[in-house]
């Protein structure tokens, strides 16, 4: 790498501050904790607030790519939620380790969180997606050497994930659209 060349997540986060244009976006810098730092050495979290492409929050990655990277290829994650909550931070740091500690995360991937995405919420995993809330502009990245893919971090409940393994992705996400889940409700339904 030269030295006017970014590095991949600061690649991420300029991708990600240009599809938000006009939304407050702050980088937070995240701790993976003792044990974690040897792989995720330099994760940040963008917080991106509400503004003209919609009045939720969105919780994107950068630094997964640098960690996990293969031929150039990598993803980076996003979750959209209701609310600014340092736990959705958290949440988000979570996964990144989880994808770059040895369990890659693609789409139709899922992972379960251990407990519910807030109190009271039946959304206890996580099911890895294509970013449908934000579509193509904001999945595909472009980095200096390679390409990041942002995919979803869809919280969804245990039932959901015994479906799909079941019935596969696509009935699962069918059920998602016949049922017009709202994806940043922590308190939705469950369509199974």
């Amino acid at each position: 790498m030269n030295g006017t060349e970014p590095s991949a997540a600061e690649a991420v986060e300029s991708h990600v501050r240009t599809f938000f244009g006009g939304h407050p976006v702050e980088a937070v810098d995240v701790d993976p904790g003792a044990g974690r730092r040897d792989v995720l050495a330099a994760l940040r979290v963008l917080v991106v607030g509400p503004g003209p492409r919609g009045d939720g929050w969105a919780y994107v990655t950068a630094g997964c790519w640098d960690a996990a990277q293969v031929d150039g290829h990598g993803p980076e994650f996003v979750m959209t939620a209701n609310v600014r909550d340092e736990r959705f931070v958290e949440l988000m740091a979570m996964t990144a380790y989880y994808h770059c500690g040895g369990h890659p995360l693609g789409p139709a991937h899922s992972l379960p969180i251990g407990e519910p995405w807030v109190p009271g919420s039946a959304c206890d995993h996580l099911l890895i997606s294509l970013p449908y809330l934000h579509g193509p502009g904001l999945e595909h990245c472009p980095l200096p050497r390679g390409h990041a893919r942002i995919l979803w971090a869809l919280p969804v409940t245990a039932a959901e994930i015994g479906f799909r393994r079941a019935h596969g992705h696509e009935a699962l996400e069918e059920l998602f659209d016949e049922a017009a889940i709202l994806p940043t409700d922590p308190f939705r339904a469950s369509v199974v």
